[in-house]
């Protein structure tokens, strides 16, 4: 399973693409950090991100795209430029047909580290150590979309048995009626 790993930000949007299975080494494809100016119009700056996110989405040809909930937080300002960044991120894998899967960053945090209350630095350093990089990839948004595609692929196969037990509830509740 290949998958882009999205950290969503106005500034500093994370990318980044893992490759593997669950239970196996898992791959490090590519990693990046699509970047918008501070003072560009947020129009301008959301059609930045998207260019961005198109261009990993052509040239790693990912078959899920993973993307950090957006949760609330005390600067309503900063919330909003996430969800909008996370929302462009949505809308190109959406046009193109690709699964879209939300992680929380504590479900990210405790998949990668074993604990929802990790700081940055060590997602960083499990993230190096799962995908056998040298160092940690900078800035730590770029290390956080590994994070989320490493999260995906562990807890993918979980997540199809969930739908499918679902998708069996509603046919036979579907029959029934």
């Amino acid at each position: 399973m290949r998958v882009l790993g999205v950290d969503p930000g106005l500034t500093r949007c994370g990318v980044g693409v893992v490759e593997g299975v669950a239970g196996r080494p898992l791959t490090m494809i590519g990693v990046g950090v699509v970047r918008t100016p501070v003072d560009a119009h947020t129009g301008n700056r959301l059609v930045a991100i998207e260019r961005g996110i198109e261009e990993w989405l052509d040239s790693h040809r990912p078959e899920v795209v993973a993307v950090e909930r957006v949760f609330s937080q005390h600067n309503v300002r900063t919330v909003m430029g996430t969800a909008q960044a996370s929302a462009v991120a949505m809308l190109c894998a959406a046009r193109r047909g690709l699964p879209v899967v939300l992680h929380t960053p504590s479900e990210v945090k405790a998949a990668v580290t074993g604990s929802g209350r990790a700081d940055k630095a060590q997602v960083g350093a499990m993230v190096t150590r799962l995908l056998r990089l040298d160092a940690p990839p900078k800035p730590a948004d770029a290390a956080d979309a590994l994070a989320l595609a490493i999260c995906h692929i562990w807890r993918a196969p979980a997540h199809n048995r969930l739908q499918q037990a679902v998708a069996a509830h509603d046919a036979r509740k579907g029959r029934s009626e």
